[in-house]
């Protein structure tokens, strides 16, 4: 991440107001900036409903890119749904262009998707640090913040235990 100037073809940070980004989004393209707000689909259980909606990556934050030779974003400044630029001093920090391209290629169909991940309920793994170090555990739920269920013997009985993913080692 670059703080101190822009190279050419540089992104600012933009802080938007409360829920907002697509106001900032469509209002910011309206002016002629390209701007750019990653997105990820999350489960929403509300009422006994469950539905998948999507959400920003970085909630409350939007990407412009911006000339570093005109270094032109006082208009962002004011743009509806923008709060204000993340800046370094005086001078807004940019990010380069390789950060928002990794962003991008994580994508698929417009929303960024996690890396699979390496355990899948039924496997059998072994806890790895903390109190329970060393004992043997078989997954039986996941869910998308990293954290596992896990059934573990302790004391003869089978205890339902929820731990995160780093902890954890397969067997």
């Amino acid at each position: 991440m670059e703080l101190f100037g822009a190279g050419e073809g540089a992104w600012a940070v933009v802080t938007t107001q409360p829920h907002r980004e697509p106001v900032a989004l469509e209002n910011l393209a309206r002016q002629g900036f390209p701007a750019y707000c990653p997105s990820v689909r999350r489960r929403i259980t509300h009422a006994r409903r469950t539905r998948d909606v999507l959400r920003p990556l970085f909630p409350g934050y939007l990407f412009v890119h911006v000339n570093s030779d005109q270094l032109q974003y006082r208009p962002i400044l004011s743009t509806r749904g923008v709060r204000t630029l993340v800046r370094f001093g005086q001078r807004p920090s940019f990010l380069e262009d390789a950060f928002i391209r990794d962003l991008k290629s994580r994508e698929v169909d417009g929303v960024i998707v996690r890396p699979p991940s390496p355990y899948e309920v039924g496997q059998t793994v072994r806890i790895a640090g903390g109190p329970f170090d060393g004992i043997v555990a078989a997954i039986i739920e996941m869910d998308e913040k990293d954290r596992l269920v896990v059934l573990m013997n302790l004391l003869n009985r089978s205890t339902k235990v929820k731990i995160g993913a780093e902890m954890v080692v397969a067997a």
